[in-house]
């Protein structure tokens, strides 16, 4: 689990918290008309701006690789691909069918090698298979982006509605102070979605993108080199170039 992302939202919804009840009551600060407004427009318009399917690959993935760690950090890797090579080189590739891992993408590609199928094959395959994982994870940050990017501008939407509203209820008093909560709220809740939410987990999942490339393209480039029967020393001696320097 990916502790950053969980502690940062809770640390901020307490801080939105503390100074809700520091000043009054939670029922103040409830309004469904802002609601409507900045749920109902934000995902309406990121429906307009994306596909169904879309919207059903990437929004659950998003928000499964924002609070979950990568199973392994490229030194890992690099370590265990040095581990494998070593077993296909005293065992032959049968001996591969044994080798366990936690990665699935990884173990895809042990599980090639061992079946004996051939470079082309297996290249094409795994850089089919990271590339489409990387465009749904891709397309996640872009949903949560959008949404972050809609919720302050339905805001101000909400804001302008309880503005008209109040203004066309200047005669009655009574109506002033709700249709003037009403305006605040929708800018309130749309720069928390926006700004506590929404564009945190986008910024978060393009890192993650970033890493899963680098970490998928070492697990590829590695299994390409344990098929062509590489040293176990040489695997490594190549994969370590995808690490900083302090790392190698």
């Amino acid at each position: 689990m990916d502790i950053t992302t969980s502690v940062g939202l809770i640390f901020g919804i307490l801080v939105v918290a503390v100074m809700v009840f520091m000043g009054g009551d939670l029922h103040m600060f409830i309004s469904e008309h802002a609601m409507i407004i900045i749920f109902g427009g934000s995902i309406a318009a990121t429906l307009i701006r994306f596909p169904l399917s879309s919207m059903l690959h990437g929004l659950p993935l998003g928000a499964r690789f924002a609070f979950t760690m990568s199973r392994s950090t490229p030194r890992d890797l690099v370590d265990e691909l040095a581990r494998i090579a070593e077993i296909a080189r005293k065992q032959g590739p049968v001996g591969l069918e044994k080798a366990e891992t936690d990665d699935p993408f990884l173990a895809k590609g042990i599980r090639y090698v061992a079946d004996g199928y051939d470079m082309d094959f297996i290249r094409d395959n795994l850089e089919r298979d990271r590339d489409n994982f990387l465009m749904h994870l891709d397309e996640g940050g872009k949903i949560y982006r959008a949404i972050g990017d809609c919720a302050p501008a339905f805001g101000m939407i909400g804001t302008l509605i309880g503005m008209v509203q109040m203004f066309a209820n200047m005669t009655d008093p009574s109506k002033l102070g709700p249709f003037m909560a009403t305006a605040l709220l929708a800018t309130l809740y749309g720069a928390l979605v926006a700004n506590l939410f929404c564009l945190p987990i986008a910024d978060k999942l393009h890192g993650k993108l970033l890493d899963e490339e680098t970490n998928r393209t070492i697990i590829i480039d590695g299994i390409l080199m344990i098929r062509d029967a590489k040293s176990p020393t040489l695997v490594r001696e190549m994969l370590l170039a995808y690490l900083p320097e302090k790392h190698r």
